[in-house]
């Protein structure tokens, strides 16, 4: 089956140009994967929707971007992975966060470092997580809101995930800047 169309603003379905439009004016384009959601525009509504949610938990700036890259590497979205680590420049997010992320190795900060823990215990367990992966969590100074919104921050980057392993979307020129060191040669 063929890729999914990039829509544009011309392209695109009626209810997917407001979105898009939205998008451009926030960017200054069009990312790729935005394009190809507004073929469904129930799927960029609600992509857009989960986006402003997730922007209105407890967690830190740094911390949504970890929990975005954490469930991106764990699922190997080499899109997603190149967009966030650009976001997470533009957010002044240290460098070596996002480089911890990239190779799987522990952060050096034990509060970031046990929500990444977390994070990865949710998806490997599929959610199937006990007393062994809330306690560290917990003890670090998280709560138990704190374990919803990484579920909801695990739904928001499924949803993005997905949608660009089945159409192996290509990664906009204006995302692979802020790759430190071109780290994405290191996920491929």
């Amino acid at each position: 089956m063929p890729k999914f169309i990039t829509h544009t603003l011309a392209s695109a379905p009626q209810a997917a140009k407001p979105l898009l439009s939205g998008a451009q004016q926030k960017f200054g384009f069009i990312p790729n994967l935005l394009g190809a959601m507004a073929e469904s525009p129930a799927t960029i509504e609600s992509y857009f929707n989960l986006s402003a949610l997730f922007d209105k938990t407890t967690f830190t700036v740094t911390e949504r971007q970890l929990v975005l890259l954490s469930v991106s590497r764990f699922r190997n979205c080499t899109y997603c992975l190149a967009a966030h680590s650009t976001i997470a420049n533009m957010q002044k997010i240290p460098t070596d966060i996002v480089r911890a992320v990239y190779f799987n190795q522990p952060l050096n900060d034990a509060r970031l470092e046990a929500l990444r823990t977390f994070i990865f215990a949710v998806l490997t367990a599929d959610g199937l997580v006990g007393q062994e992966a809330l306690q560290p969590f917990y003890q670090a100074g998280y709560q138990k809101q704190h374990v919803l919104e990484v579920v909801l921050g695990i739904t928001l980057k499924t949803l993005s995930n997905f949608v660009n392993h089945i159409n192996d979307t290509p990664i906009d020129a204006n995302f692979l800047s802020g790759i430190p060191d071109n780290l994405l040669a290191t996920t491929a």
